[in-house]
Order: structure tokens, then C-alpha cells, then sequence
């Protein structure tokens, strides 16, 4: 079982030496995976609700936030083997084309080692604010990955759809492995998981202890039969969020068929060397423990 690490690009992780502090320490230590999150904007009033933390967003709205991309790729540059995920882009926020160029970029930059973590948002306010329609999000983002992976994969890539229309497109440079980029969907809604089995490379699920998660996976894994795949064409990532968790917890989420535990730490230390001791403690913790498995 592997473990990642959420998230950098956040409050004071987005300041460059500590960024570069998490990357670092994080692939020398054997984490699998760092998470960046996004949000273009915050709202100072919303009425829209956040789907963990009893609905309450879990920091000041003044808290920086920054480009997940622009952060991945500057971890990207100080490290060379833990993988670098979205967690998550919101995908129907941004222009097709464009997101396509900047991952391909970022993922060619690090070597292949790039993750889009994807969702359809939960602030409605946000989508207000960029001037995109909140209806039918769902269905663009589908059309937006579409359109996406063809332009990855071909020479040239031309789609017709109701959000995206383009022909004879051409995009360089491609994702270095393969010219593909994994596709991973959070969200634990029935909506969110049929994503994830019917065009999915992968799943995070969030704030899902092991009895919660446990559920969750077995839909996964019914969804995947309906569809014809398999339960191998998709990698499953879980985060306990804020809920406790102990080295115990790694078994039982690994009994489950989880390949990734993702630990969220919000509680920074102000000091290099007092950040650098507390993901060597989470490291002894669990992710050590977690590769005997």
C-alpha cells in the first residue's frame, strides 16, 4: 500500500522553500503521491455548501490557494519520482485546449509522473464568478476529458459535442507516457462513482473512514462489471480527511482493495526544520508500516 501526501499549494505551502521543503522531504521519506488543490476563487459570502466539514469550508476564505499546475510543476523540478496529482482541478472551470496544453506540459516536465485529479466543483458561487454555467457540469466535464485525451493521443483531434467543437487540432507537446495523462475522479455521490467506472483511470474518495469507504468500493467495482471493465483498469485512493486515523486503519483500508491512503495535514509548522520532523513522524507512522503490507 502506498501513501500520499495532501497537500502543498496551500496556506503556507505555497511559499516556494516550503514547497520545495514538502517535495523533497516527502520523496525521500517513500510518499507516493503529492496533492495540490484549486480553487480560482473564494467567495466572502456563499451559500453553496462544502461537502466535508459539516458543510463548512474547513479555512479562512483568505487562505492562499495556488495554481495546482504552476505548484506540481515547481515540485515537479526538485524532485524526480513521486508522483504529482489534482486534488482536484476542477475541470469544467477551465477552457478545453488550453487545460489539455498545461497538463501535457506539466506531465512532459515531470517526467510522466502527472495525475489529473478531477471533479465538477461544489461552489456554485465560483462558477458564477468565472462566468461559467453551473447547470449540466457534469456532462461538460465529460465532453472536456474527451476532447482532452484525443488531443493528447493524436496527431491531429477534431470533436463535435454540445461544449466542445474543434477540428484538425493540433497540441504539442504530448504526456510523456504514451501520450496519456491518468484520470482520476473524486466525489462520492452514485454520479461521481459511475464516473470513475465508466471513464476513469482512478478515484480519490475523501473524508471516508474504512467502514464509509467500503461501500463505496464495492459500487465501484459493480459499476466496473456493468460496464465491462476491470477492477485492475483503475487505481483507488482514499483520504480519511480529518477523521482519526491509526497505522491499524492501513490493513483494513487495504482489505478493501485501497492502493492509496491520502493523510492531510492543514497543521503547519512554521519552521523548515519543525515541517521537515512532522512528515518524518507521519513517515514512521505510516508509511512505513503501510509497505509492509
Amino acid at each position: 500500500m502506498k501513501i500520499g501526501y495532501f497537500a502543498i499549494g496551500m496556506g503556507p505551502l505555497t511559499e516556494p522553500a516550503m514547497i520545495k521543503t514538502v517535495a523533497t522531504a516527502t520523496e525521500r521519506l517513500g510518499f507516493s503521491t503529492l496533492w495540490a488543490p484549486e480553487h480560482v476563487v473564494l467567495l466572502s459570502e456563499y451559500a453553496s455548501r462544502y461537502p466535508y466539514s459539516a458543510g463548512e469550508f474547513p479555512m479562512p476564505i483568505e487562505t492562499p490557494i495556488g495554481d495546482p499546475f504552476i505548484t506540481l510543476t515547481y515540485a515537479a523540478a526538485v524532485t524526480s519520482k513521486i508522483r504529482l496529482a489534482t486534488g482536484i482541478c476542477l475541470v469544467p472551470e477551465h477552457n478545453p485546449l488550453v487545460l489539455a496544453k498545461v497538463v501535457a506540459t506539466a506531465d512532459r516536465l515531470s517526467g510522466g509522473r502527472f495525475i489529473l485529479g478531477t471533479g465538477i466543483g461544489w461552489l456554485e458561487e465560483e462558477f458564477q464568478a468565472i462566468g461559467i454555467t453551473w447547470e449540466r457540469r457534469a456532462h461538460r466535464t465529460r465532453e472536456y476529458i474527451e476532447a482532452m485525451r484525443l488531443l493528447w493521443s493524436g496527431e491531429q483531434a477534431s470533436y463535435s459535442g454540445e461544449f466542445v467543437n474543434f477540428r484538425g487540432a493540433l497540441s504539442y507537446p504530448k504526456p510523456a507516457r504514451n501520450r496519456h495523462v491518468p484520470v482520476w475522479f473524486g466525489g462520492e455521490s452514485g454520479p461521481a462513482l459511475r464516473r470513475v467506472a465508466e471513464y476513469g483511470d482512478g478515484w480519490i474518495g475523501f473524508n471516508l473512514s474504512p467502514a464509509e469507504a467500503a461501500p463505496k468500493i464495492k459500487r465501484i467495482e459493480e459499476l466496473l462489471k456493468a460496464t465491462g471493465r476491470k477492477r485492475s483498469d483503475i487505481e483507488i485512493a482514499v483520504s480519511p480527511y480529518m477523521k482519526p486515523m491509526t497505522p491499524d486503519d492501513l490493513k483494513r483500508y487495504r482489505d478493501l482493495g485501497v492502493d492509496e491512503v491520502a493523510l492531510v495535514n492543514f497543521d503547519i509548522p512554521p519552521g523548515e526544520r519543525e515541517l521537515i520532523a512532522r512528515i518524518e513522524q507521519v513517515a514512521r507512522d505510516f508509511v512505513d508500516p503501510a509497505a509492509k503490507l
